[in-house]
């Protein structure tokens, strides 16, 4: 999917190594950008750390860090949450 994002849109802003975790595009003030699904990044996480700690990380190093209008956004679904 990333291939596609790119080629759709090559200013668009990933997070490094959850190219896995991606959902789908939205809106940020006009401008496409990628959509995350939050559970499958802290899913990801915690596997080199507890849950605890890789929901900490992902609050303030992830879903924390403004880039810009082309930061991707998180999303917090329950559906993953089930898979």
């Amino acid at each position: 999917m990333i291939d596609k994002i790119k080629k759709l849109d090559p200013t668009i802003l990933v997070a490094d190594g959850f190219d896995d975790c991606i959902i789908g595009l939205t809106f940020r003030d006009d401008e496409l950008v990628a959509l995350y699904s939050a559970n499958r990044i802290i899913d990801k996480l915690a596997q080199d750390m507890t849950e605890a700690e890789a929901a900490e990380y992902f609050g303030y190093n992830i879903e924390g860090a403004y880039m810009g209008v082309k930061t991707p956004k998180y999303i917090w679904s329950d559906h993953d949450a089930l898979d």
